[in-house]
């Protein structure tokens, strides 16, 4: 009776999965349903642990205040974009170096810098934009971080983007040739209007710029009328990290898991693929800085961005909440 129990769990395991299927040769069935338990434990296959940080200017223009919303939220990382009312384009390294004696006595490090380079036209002026690279290149340094977001340029309105892609590529060449040795990583992010604002264009910079990778950001995707998720697919073997916002079809901002992202569906396979950094951006309420940040007009922003929190450290909290609730349901964790 247990020889024949034994069986009929094994043929149950084999004639279910095609991996022991496609063995061929023949298992002892104990053996086989020992080793399907080991290699398909759900403990095993499915946990991960994530990385968060957060884009803190978000929930509070002051560093003070930054600092107090990361640390009330358990998070430890900041992807530093704006201090005390100036982007950290414009911070200079007297200033860096204060808030880097800052963050360490907080236990705050400073993962990224969200930069905004190559947030300009792309028939703007090229050199400016390498000599303010290689300022932010010297603060990321000052700061202890290891990789810089950028961007790939704007389009013209109205225009057809990839004509542009020798000039793109050109241009974006000249940046890494600017980081080189530096000991910073470049990340390419996409973004609404830019040459890099569909999936198939942002593949196609990755795979003709191997010192550049990928931030992936599923809600611009989403504004910009691509499915996230396949968005995902194509691009995953190029990501460095992942930027959390949500956003429905039309184009509105939510908190993670609220909008039509799928983002059970993404995290489940960034946990798999090893896409473990992620970044909130919440999005949900006119902060500081935004309007230089977006190519909107004010009503567009209200529309997609005012989600009825009464302050942006309630907005900033309710989004690294949520952000944590879909990792949970992924069965993964997070610090």
């Amino acid at each position: 009776m247990k020889k024949a129990k034994a069986f009929r769990v094994f043929a149950f395991l084999f004639f279910q999965n095609p991996h022991l299927l496609a063995q061929k040769r023949t298992l002892h069935p104990t053996s086989a349903v020992l080793k399907f338990k080991k290699r398909y434990s759900t403990a095993e296959v499915n946990m991960a642990e994530f990385r968060l940080c957060a884009f803190s200017d978000e929930a509070d223009r002051a560093l003070e205040g930054q600092i107090s919303a990361l640390s009330r939220n358990g998070v430890s990382r900041m992807e530093i974009r704006g201090v005390d009312g100036k982007n950290v384009a414009d911070i200079d390294v007297a200033a860096a170096c204060e808030i880097k004696k800052r963050l360490d006595g907080n236990g705050i490090e400073v993962f990224s810098i969200g930069s905004p380079i190559g947030k300009i036209g792309i028939k703007d002026p090229l050199q400016p934009e390498i000599d303010r690279l290689s300022r932010l290149i010297e603060t990321a340094r000052v700061l202890g971080a290891e990789k810089m977001r950028i961007f790939s340029f704007y389009i013209p309105k109205g225009e057809d983007a990839d004509p542009y892609f020798d000039e793109v590529g050109e241009r974006l060449l000249r940046f890494t040739e600017a980081a080189e040795g530096s000991g910073i990583l470049l990340c390419h992010e996409n973004e609404k209007g830019i040459f890099g604002d569909t999936a198939t264009r942002c593949l196609k910079l990755l795979d003709a710029l191997p010192k550049i990778k990928g931030v992936y950001d599923p809600a611009n995707f989403m504004q910009c009328g691509e499915e996230p998720i396949a968005a995902y697919g194509l691009l995953a073997s190029y990501l460095e990290y992942i930027h959390i916002k949500d956003a429905a079809r039309d184009g509105s901002i939510h908190p993670a898991g609220y909008g039509d992202c799928r983002m059970e569906e993404l995290l489940t396979a960034c946990a798999k693929n090893g896409h473990l950094c992620l970044t909130a951006e919440p999005h949900l309420k006119i902060f500081a800085g935004l309007a230089a940040l977006e190519n909107d007009s004010a009503e567009d922003l209200s529309r997609k961005y005012s989600r009825g929190f009464k302050t942006n450290g309630e907005a900033f909290d309710v989004a690294i909440r949520s952000l944590k609730t879909v990792i949970e349901k992924t069965g993964n964790t997070y610090r």
